[in-house]
């Protein structure tokens, strides 16, 4: 949408304040008025994935905006078409709610499952997003840019040199690293060194850098000491009104499965490349005479090998859904009796599973596989929620299976500590103020 389009909203916005506080007096009406405007922090979030997206940024981005709208936060989010929706293939260009609004660019997913093709349409969304930044910067106070896609931040750094607009970096995870650590590209190529010494450059201009996880705030840290004081850890969330526990027995979508009278393991979210699946699979072996049930819900890298490692074993005991509707989560994720959550090795510093706290809100107890050092270890013990495995340890992932299918006091409680701690740590009333203080400082 041009910006030009923009302008009578904006320039409405005084007379309508003015009209809805009419019964005040006019003096009254005008003091509310300039107490608004001055205490109302404007804000451009640019994100590539936004609802009717179901990646997990885009569904996590919906919920803060929501919440900050409700804060005096005045919201002008930059977004892509949808790229993960199940029918929506376009959405509006424009939408207003409340304090917010939305602005979608023009499609920009071409091959959409190639690495070649969503690397394009990230090039081609940062451009948008910095048409749409450099329209609109002089209304707007605060940029908050996101790392969807990775080379978003840069974005917000070169706006800020031109214009002088203040940014405040969400990173949900660090690249060129991931791309290293995948074997992507080497640590000495020459893109890896200049998009590092451009990241530092980027971190010591943002008024703020937004992290998820102690493990990512102690990488950027080594990375580039100069900026510790402006990192803010702010661990991800799930809504508990919307995601709760359910009894199977209660529970359609377990029902439809045939998961009622199986113990259920499920692994709900994408099996990407950051993803350890081969100590759940390992797990799977060493539980394949059991009555014991694996669901695997979504996509990613990683799903079609498995798929092809348990033909060759002839297991029986997976079952496959594809992404389920963000209405039926509630019910999809509580159709198990414990859940996985997983990261590779080397991988603990650079990403952070948001499926954790979707878990955490089903009331069901969490295995974690990940390196000892990483941050879901210390939460799943504190917590009392559940337990950690080292990655490669499937006898002892596949032991805690069995002991939990045969204990299911044991599992109950683990489960209702987990809804606890989600309750009194990770909604996104709680989390949406932290995010509140770090912008509005």
């Amino acid at each position: 949408m041009k910006a030009s389009a923009l302008r009578p909203f904006e320039e409405l916005r005084p007379y309508q304040t003015f009209q809805n506080s009419k019964r005040l007096s006019t003096a009254e009406s005008q003091k509310a008025y300039l107490k608004r405007q001055t205490s109302l922090l404007n804000l451009s979030i640019i994100t590539q994935f936004f609802p009717p997206d179901y990646a997990a940024t885009g569904q996590l981005i919906e919920e803060l905006v929501k919440h900050l709208g409700q804060q005096d936060i005045d919201i002008k989010v930059f977004s892509g078409q949808p790229g993960y929706a199940f029918s929506n293939a376009v959405a509006p260009r424009y939408e207003q709610s409340g304090n917010t609004q939305i602005v979608r660019s023009r499609t920009t997913n071409l091959w959409g499952k190639r690495l070649r093709g969503k690397t394009l349409s990230g090039v081609l969304f940062t451009l948008r997003a910095f048409i749409h930044l450099v329209r609109n910067c002089r209304r707007r106070d605060l940029a908050l840019v996101t790392t969807a896609p990775p080379f978003l931040p840069v974005l917000g750094y070169i706006v800020s040199l031109l214009f002088g607009m203040p940014y405040v970096c969400l990173l949900y995870d660090l690249y060129p690293d991931i791309a290293i650590e995948l074997g992507v590209v080497s640590h000495q190529h020459w893109i890896a060194k200049a998009w590092r010494a451009l990241n530092r450059r980027v971190w010591m201009r943002a008024q703020s850098i937004i992290v998820l996880s102690p493990n990512m705030k102690q990488r950027i840290v080594n990375l580039c000491p100069e900026v510790v004081d402006k990192i803010h850890v702010i661990h991800s969330w799930a809504d508990p009104q919307k995601i709760s526990p359910v009894d199977k027995v209660d529970n359609w979508f377990a029902h439809k499965h045939g998961l009622v009278d199986t113990f259920t393991v499920l692994y709900s979210g994408n099996m990407g490349r950051c993803h350890d699946i081969e100590t759940i699979f390992n797990a799977a072996v060493e539980l394949k005479d059991e009555p014991i049930r694996f669901v695997c819900i979504g996509g990613g890298a990683k799903r079609k090998e498995l798929q092809q490692k348990i033909k060759q074993k002839g297991l029986n005991n997976f079952l496959f859904l594809p992404y389920q509707d963000k209405a039926q989560l509630k019910y999809s994720l509580t159709a198990c009796d414990l859940s996985l959550v997983s990261v590779s090795p080397g991988m603990e510093s650079l990403v952070a599973p948001s499926k954790l706290y979707s878990a955490l809100a089903s009331g069901r107890p969490v295995a974690a596989i990940c390196p000892p050092q990483t941050y879901l270890k210390g939460m799943l013990e504190e917590n009392s929620c559940g337990a950690w495995f080292d990655n490669g340890d499937s006898v002892g992932l596949a032991n805690f299976i069995r002991h939990l299918s045969r204990d299911s006091e044991k599992a109950t409680a683990m489960g209702s500590s987990a809804r606890f701690s989600l309750e009194e740590k990770y909604t996104p009333k709680a989390i949406a103020q932290r995010y509140a203080d770090v912008l509005c400082t």
